[in-house]
């Protein structure tokens, strides 16, 4: 693939891998981005995972002929990124590694190898000459890991951003952008949205025309689009107006509390109402449904005297992950000790700007008129600006 006349792909598609990092669901797979800039003197930009370093070899030597690179830029060493480098440093004897200088500390974990007369550590702001092309380095601590450096080529005014701008599916899966760029944001990313603010205020000062992220289709058009996005995400601004159901059941009763729940919602707003079961479904999906909306409501059934075990991993997640600037609203079930509501507040207190939406509903064992009545004084107040 082209990016420019000078600027090659050479990443790799993966449709078989399950689970990214283990965890989160890819029914369309992942990509792992890599680059050539062919110039007076050659770049690679990053590697790929384990899972992909025959065809990236393969595709690398395509690109290069019997050309010899003299670069390899190192913008994050996850294993997925990284995994490469002793092919390169093994083929090519001379090639430079171009890294950030806590990168250089951490290779060691990766690498057998001792390369550390083939490092050229550079700092923010540091320049190399390709020729036409020059590559000037940004550094990016904590997006998502503390040795990230995104780099910027003033000549064709590409950003290669590392993990920012990424995106779950293969490259020639057919999907809305936004939608699984904002499931790989919030549950890789998310935590760091200070640190993504602070290089988005790098960026304001770069006239970028491309953005080459190492996961994810290479963005060309509407950039402000992405940029805009990644701004609303990292800020922990909600993205739309509308309200999501999170919810347990043990035997059912709490479903048909969020079902007529849903109900009088549906009669109240036309604002999107989202109906999560976090026993069932992709909770990687629910946490960007969370962040995505301003409203979110808590049904869960007490269990053990605690919280259910998925609505309690559910808020500790949204937790890690700095959830913050929303209303939240709370039911609760408990057939002779309701005690759900309490633990659900003790850890939406330590979120910021969390507004809860009263009155907080008990339902024991099965839901009543009385309960019925709550949920309308509920949905109204959760409704007020």
């Amino acid at each position: 693939m082209k990016i420019t006349d000078s600027v090659k792909y050479i990443g790799v598609n993966d449709k078989t891998l399950d689970l990214f990092e283990s965890q989160y669901i890819i029914p369309n797979g992942v990509s792992y981005n890599s680059y050539v800039i062919l110039d007076e003197k050659i770049a690679i930009m990053d590697t790929v995972d384990k899972r992909a370093i025959l065809q990236w070899e393969e595709n690398l030597s395509k690109v290069l002929e019997d050309k010899v690179p003299d670069y390899l830029i190192v913008s994050h060493l996850e294993p997925d990124h990284s995994a490469g480098i002793k092919s390169v440093v093994e083929k090519y004897p001379n090639v430079k590694v171009i890294l950030s200088k806590r990168a250089a500390d951490m290779l060691p974990q990766f690498l057998d190898e001792d390369l550390s007369e083939r490092l050229v550590v550079v700092k923010e702001g540091e320049q190399i000459d390709l020729g036409k092309h020059k590559l000037n380095f940004v550094m990016a601590p904590m997006v998502h890991w503390p040795e990230v450096m995104f780099t910027y080529e003033s000549t064709e005014k590409i950003l290669f951003s590392a993990d920012g701008f990424g995106k779950f599916g293969s490259l020639d899966t057919d999907e809305d952008w936004a939608c699984e760029a904002r499931r790989y944001y919030f549950n890789i990313v998310g935590k760091y949205g200070a640190q993504v603010q602070a290089i988005l205020k790098k960026a304001t000062n770069l006239d970028i025309k491309i953005i080459c992220p190492l996961h994810g289709p290479i963005l060309t058009d509407n950039l402000e689009y992405y940029i805009n996005k990644y701004d609303i995400w990292s800020s922990y601004k909600p993205e739309d107006e509308g309200i999501l159901i999170a919810y347990n059941s043990i035997h059912g009763n709490t479903e048909k509390a969020v079902e007529k729940l849903e109900e009088i919602l549906k009669e109240n707003t036309n604002q999107k109402i989202v109906v999560s079961d976090l026993a069932r479904e992709d909770m990687a999906e629910v946490i960007e449904d969370a962040f995505r909306y301003d409203k979110m409501i808590i049904a869960t059934p007490t269990h053990d005297a605690e919280l259910f075990p998925d609505t309690e991993k559910f808020l500790r997640s949204l937790k890690h992950k700095n959830y913050q600037n929303r209303k939240v609203a709370i039911i609760e079930n408990g057939s002779w000790a309701p005690m759900a509501a309490k633990h659900v507040k003790e850890i939406l207190k330590d979120m910021k700007n969390i507004e809860i939406v009263e009155p907080t509903i008990t339902i024991k064992t099965r839901m009543t008129d009385k309960n019925v009545e709550e949920m309308k004084i509920l949905v109204n107040n959760m409704l007020k600006n």
